[in-house]
C-alpha cells in the first residue's frame, strides 16, 4: 500500500487529487486502504466505510475522468506487479479494475454493471422477429 499511494501522490495526473483537492493525510489513509484491500482480497471484514461516497465527494471538487481512473489502474498494476506474484495478486489487479469502473460509472452518473440489461423489443408481425421456422 506504501509503494502504491507513494507513487499515486507524487502522480503528475492524480497526485494533486491526493494532495490539493483532497488534502489527504497519506499516514491516516494506510490503514483504512489496508482495511479496504484485506476485505476485498481476503474476505476480512474490516473495511466498514462507504468508498463510494468518498469518491463522489472527491468527484464533486475536482471532476474525476476516465484518464483519472485508468492512470490510478495503472500504477497500481504496477506496484502489484513489481511486488506480488500469484493468485491473491491477480485477484488484486481484477478487483482494482472491477471496483475502479464501477466507481468511475456510479460518478458519473451511470449504472454501476458493465453490463447494460439487454431487452427484447416487442415482436410486432412482419417484422422478422418470429421464430426461425415463422421465418
Amino acid at each position: 500500500m506504501e509503494t502504491f499511494y507513494t507513487k499515486a501522490f507524487s502522480d503528475p495526473l492524480i497526485g494533486r487529487i491526493f494532495t490539493e483537492v483532497v488534502h489527504m493525510d497519506l499516514a491516516a489513509h494506510m490503514p483504512i486502504m489496508a482495511d479496504f484491500w484485506q476485505t476485498v482480497l481476503f474476505k476480512a471484514g474490516l473495511y466498514k466505510r462507504n468508498a463510494l461516497a468518498v469518491h463522489f465527494d472527491i468527484h464533486a471538487k475536482e471532476p474525476l475522468t476516465l484518464e483519472h481512473f485508468n492512470r490510478w489502474l495503472q500504477l497500481w498494476t504496477l506496484t502489484v506487479d513489481s511486488l506480488f506474484r500469484g493468485e491473491k495478486a491477480e485477484l488484486a489487479k481484477v478487483q482494482a479494475h472491477q471496483i475502479g469502473g464501477s466507481m468511475r460509472r456510479r460518478v458519473t452518473g451511470k449504472s454501476a454493471s458493465a453490463y447494460e440489461t439487454i431487452s427484447l423489443r416487442p415482436q410486432t408481425p412482419g417484422d422478422g422477429a418470429g421464430t426461425a421456422e415463422e421465418r
